[in-house]
């Protein structure tokens, strides 16, 4: 038996029963009315793509307005029903261009209704992955280039590929975090099952259980139907927790047994499902400088960094803005007239910081484009700061670059000869976690340079 698609039916009137009922042989109705307060997401399936919006009577200014059901819920297509024609600059009226693909006026045909209903659907199924391939098309292009890190991250993450141990990716804001999480998925051996991503930042602290592990009918209000959770979701392929570092504490107990068992329970059900998917996270802070804080519990972070590959921020890989460059300006042109940047422009391009990485070089690039009125785009439309005539900026850049190291390893030298290389010590002098030491001294390996300065055994020191 094929599974009837859901159909969310959005009214104040109740009426149409008739309509109602042989839809039902189809679809699988979802009812709210916009009387109420706005709807709790974790009511609406994730298929959810299409809905009926049965508007009253009255056409009147003071007839109930349901933009804000129409704008939280999401849909990709509305079909209106309206008891009158709607008349030019009434509300009905303004709702239904605004919102609607199609409206109907009583008696409503069934079969036309069902008609329309399906070529809406079928016509939402192909425009959202077109979507979602251009969204990743364009942020694949911050895992291309040359430059000896990305080519190491893109090694990495091949070998990541062929096991299906969780893996953490880590990295500033616009790296590549997200498109490195798919890569992994992509040309894994579970590249044919699903692909669901958590948007660990945009989850509601009181609707974490719900969304997670889904729930079972009638477990809350409007839970009319059982639904599976974004965990659920993910059973033979991979689930991408974005920003987990965005996760409150008691968030992170949530999904603590999960990682432990990998199973699940319904909210309102006892039932244990097992999952079986592979778990990839990203976060653009430190899970220990997270840890040391009291901020990441030590317990969720063991489960989740078996394999860990850090991105390059794009100051790190210059060699690689041409390539990039180029890619971008293609795509935002989207078959208009190529441009291309003056040699001025690409030298403002080299010696900018860019501190929002890939992201802010792709609207820097979209507002060059759309600024300059010629074939060639100057430093000037780009948005950038320049430097002064004949200075060299990126060499003061990496000049400022290794100051900070000096002046690092510098600190690090002295706080240990402070403290008689008393690592707690150490790392209060410093005002810094002791993770954050130990880390310091990977980088910068003082032990041995500072071996002849070590304390004796008695504590004392030579005088200066």
């Amino acid at each position: 038996m094929v599974e009837k698609r859901p159909l969310v039916w959005l009214s104040t009137t109740g009426s149409n029963a008739g309509l109602r009922k042989e839809l039902e042989a189809d679809w699988s109705l979802i009812d709210f009315s916009f009387d109420e307060p706005a709807p709790l997401l974790a009511a609406v399936p994730d298929g959810a793509r299409i809905g009926v919006l049965e508007l009253p009577t009255s056409s009147g200014e003071d007839t109930p307005q349901p933009d804000t059901w129409l704008e939280t819920l999401g849909l990709t297509h509305w079909v209106a029903i309206t008891p009158l024609w709607p008349a030019c600059g009434t509300p009905i009226a303004r709702i239904i261009t605004h919102f609607c693909s199609d409206f109907h006026t009583p008696p409503v045909d069934c079969s036309r209704m069902n008609t329309v209903l399906g070529h809406l659907w079928g016509m939402a199924t192909l425009v959202e992955p077109a979507r979602n391939l251009a969204r990743d098309h364009y942020q694949d292009l911050a895992l291309q280039g040359d430059s000896p890190s990305i080519q190491q991250v893109r090694s990495l993450l091949r070998r990541f590929s062929a096991t299906l141990e969780p893996v953490l990716i880590t990295g500033k804001s616009s790296t590549g975090k997200d498109a490195a999480a798919r890569f992994i998925h992509s040309h894994s051996s579970r590249a044919c099952g699903p692909l669901v991503t958590i948007n660990c930042a945009a989850l509601p602290e009181t609707l974490t259980q719900s969304e997670l592990f889904g729930h079972e009918k009638g477990a809350f209000t409007h839970a009319l139907s059982a639904r599976k959770g974004r965990i659920e979701q993910a059973d033979g392929g991979t689930l991408i927790f974005s920003g987990i570092d965005e996760l409150k504490l008691e968030q992170q107990s949530v999904i603590l047994r999960f990682l432990q068992e990998g199973c699940i329970e319904r909210v309102g059900g006892s039932a244990r499902i097992p999952v079986n998917c592979r778990v990839i996270t990203t976060t653009r802070q430190s899970l220990p400088d997270l840890m040391a804080l009291g901020h990441f519990r030590s317990d969720v972070y063991y489960r989740l960094g078996g394999l860990e590959v850090e991105l390059p921020e794009l100051r790190n890989r210059l060699e690689d803005i041409p390539f990039l460059a180029k890619a971008l300006l293609e795509a935002a042109s989207s078959g208009a007239v190529q441009k291309r940047l003056s040699n001025e422009a690409v030298k403002s391009l080299f010696s900018h910081p860019w501190p929002g990485n890939f992201r802010e070089l792709q609207n820097c690039l979209q507002q060059g484009w759309l600024l300059s009125d010629k074939s060639v785009i100057e430093a000037s439309d780009l948005g950038l700061p320049h430097s002064g005539p004949g200075s060299d900026a990126s060499a003061c850049r990496f000049s400022l670059k290794e100051f900070r190291a000096r002046a690092d390893r510098q600190a690090l030298l002295c706080s240990l000869q402070l403290a008689n290389n008393n690592m707690s010590e150490a790392a209060r002098l410093l005002n810094i976690s002791r993770v954050s030491l130990y880390r310091l001294m990977n980088k910068y390996n003082p032990n041995e340079k500072n071996r002849s300065n070590r304390p004796r055994p008695d504590g004392k020191r030579d005088l200066p």
